[in-house]
């Protein structure tokens, strides 16, 4: 008699096609941050994929900011989508 084991399906994922996916779902409701991104929706270069969704024709621009990791202050990208048409 064998246990079943169900094996749920990460929300993470290193694919580009899923990371560009769930910046552009974020993106929709409210801007995003590099440390956002990276803590948030495990995406370790989110400017890699700001710029192939730019490139896809989204309009997404970058506000500069500082923000703390709680042991230093950075300054960080902060992207916003402007218009989805």
């Amino acid at each position: 008699m064998g246990a079943t084991i169900q094996i749920q399906q990460s929300k993470y994922s290193t694919d580009t096609n899923h990371q560009r996916a769930a910046i552009l779902a974020w993106l929709l409701n409210s801007p995003l941050t590099t440390l956002q991104a990276r803590q948030e929706l495990d995406v370790m270069h989110p400017a890699a994929r700001i710029l192939e969704l730019r490139e896809a024709g989204h309009n997404i621009v970058t506000h500069w900011t500082t923000d703390s990791t709680g042991k230093a202050k950075h300054r960080v990208a902060c992207y916003a989508l402007l218009s989805e048409v």
